[in-house]
C-alpha cells in the first residue's frame, strides 16, 4: 500500500514494513546492502503529523516509524526512529495492529500524540508509568479496530 493509504489507515501502535521492491543484493555488495537496507526495513508506527499549511511553507502528512532501541544493561542509549512523507515512493504493509484491549501511553507534542509505550493490559500500563515518569502522559485502551482518529489539518498564520 502506499503511504497515504499507511496513513489514513494504521493505528498507532501497528507495525510496518516498508520496502522498494527490489530484491536484497548479495551479502558481498555491502553498500549495496546498505543502500537497500535504508529502504527495507520495518518498525512500531509512534506518531503521526498532520499536513501543515503556513504562509511561506508547506509540510505534508507525515508518520514516525520506530525502528530500534541500543543501549546496554538496561539503559537506552539511542532511539532510532524513521519519519515517512505521504507522498513517500515506498511500499509499506501492515504487519500487525494492536489487539482490543491493549494500552497505548501516549504524550502531546504540538497538536498530535506519540506513542510512547504499547502495553498489553492496564495492568502493565500502570507498572510501567511508574517506572517511567512522562509529564502529561496519557493512556488509552485500544477498542475496535475499524475506528482510526485521523488527525486535523494544521494552518498557522507566519
Amino acid at each position: 500500500m502506499r503511504a497515504q493509504q499507511t496513513y489514513d489507515t494504521a493505528p498507532l501502535g501497528s507495525l510496518i514494513r516498508f520496502s522498494n521492491g527490489e530484491a536484497r543484493p548479495p551479502a558481498r555488495f555491502t553498500r549495496k546492502v546498505r543502500a537497500w537496507e535504508d529502504d527495507n526495513g520495518g518498525g512500531r508506527l509512534v506518531e503521526r503529523s498532520p499536513e501543515c499549511i503556513a504562509q511561506t511553507y508547506r509540510s505534508s502528512a507525515s508518520f514516525v516509524l520506530h525502528v530500534a532501541n541500543y543501549g546496554s544493561q538496561g539503559t537506552i542509549v539511542l532511539v532510532v526512529n524513521r519519519g515517512f512523507s505521504v507522498t513517500s515512493p515506498l511500499d509499506f504493509e501492515i504487519t500487525e495492529m494492536p489487539r482490543p484491549g491493549m494500552v497505548r501511553l501516549l504524550t502531546p507534542i504540538g497538536g498530535h500524540e506519540y506513542l510512547q509505550h504499547l502495553a498489553a493490559d492496564m495492568a502493565d500500563a500502570e507498572r510501567w508509568m511508574a517506572i517511567h515518569h512522562y509529564h502529561n502522559i496519557r493512556a488509552e485502551v485500544v477498542g475496535d479496530p475499524d475506528h482510526v482518529a485521523l488527525p486535523p489539518v494544521i494552518r498557522r498564520a507566519a
